[in-house]
């Protein structure tokens, strides 16, 4: 074997093995800088997305191709970025933002803007509505350390009501999901708990970090670091009877964010930490 072949062959070795490991995701692109801290995720037309990001960045949502083009944003008017941590439209096109990011327990000023659909929007604004609300079984703003349940990462819309799922910051950790349910009208509310989910004890993996429902109502999706729960036969009325399958993605990063792009195919998408992140996957069911 010639010197020339060698450095080929070596090179293409070496190419092989720094090529990325995405698990059971695959990978679709490379999001905007613009979406560094991406955290919520809606498709409209199986084509697109709309997308968030969290913790006091700019008050905008970002329309993004599946193949990563930034096409569009618009400033949402009467709204602020204090914590948006998810983002869900309902069958009508109107998109809610959840800005009920609570990482130490101690916000009174939780809300979701309801916004019309952002495709049908002709300028470079879109207007909000807020329904605000709180968590009437949270007395005191931190809570002890043993029940700061209430901090939010995902959420979905279904019939004519929100459904937030609280990430579970406890010490010692339980992992304890709570299941709210809230009128998706502007207004000021007193969340209702309808069920507690226990994915697992394993603080890394089974805290809650984004949550979609598919288009027929009988599937939810559930994000966790790295894991992926399916919940099936699920009580409207108490979440607490549901059917769940825990699948471990093989892929650990910061994600946050999924939605279902058709009845079979969830999106999802992860934040940016020093090299890694910043993605946009596709995951088929099986």
């Amino acid at each position: 074997m010639n010197k020339f072949l060698i450095v080929s062959f070596c090179l293409v070795i070496q190419a092989c093995a720094q090529k990325p490991w995405y698990g059971d995701l695959e990978f679709l692109a490379k999001l905007s800088s613009n979406l560094s801290e991406v955290s919520g995720i809606t498709s409209y037309d199986q084509k697109s997305i709309w997308a968030i990001e969290d913790n006091g960045n700019k008050d905008f949502i970002y329309k993004v191709t599946l193949e990563g083009k930034l096409v569009r944003k618009l400033k949402v008017k009467n709204a602020k970025n204090h914590d948006w941590e998810d983002l869900t439209k309902d069958k009508a096109g109107n998109l809610y933002i959840g800005d009920f990011g609570n990482n130490d327990n101690d916000r009174k000023n939780l809300v979701i803007y309801k916004l019309p659909n952002p495709e049908l929007e002709k300028g470079k604004e879109i207007k909000a509505q807020k329904i605000q609300f709180n968590y009437p079984e949270q007395e005191k703003f931190p809570p002890k350390k043993k029940a700061l349940f209430y901090d939010a990462e995902g959420f979905f819309h279904w019939g004519n009501n929100l459904y937030v799922f609280t990430k579970d910051r406890s010490q010692p950790y339980k992992g304890k999901t709570l299941v709210y349910q809230i009128p998706d009208k502007a207004g000021e509310y007193k969340a209702t708990l309808i069920g507690t989910l226990n994915l697992c004890d394993d603080r890394d993996h089974c805290s809650v970090t984004g949550a979609t429902i598919s288009e027929d109502g009988k599937t939810i999706a559930l994000l966790g670091y790295g894991y992926l729960y399916i919940l099936k036969n699920f009580d409207w009325k108490d979440f607490s009877k549901s059917d769940i399958t825990i699948t471990y993605l093989k892929h650990e990063t910061q994600i946050e964010s999924v939605c279902f792009l058709n009845q079979n195919t969830l999106l999802i998408a992860d934040e940016q930490s020093k090299t890694k992140g910043r993605n946009l996957y596709s995951y088929r069911m099986k």
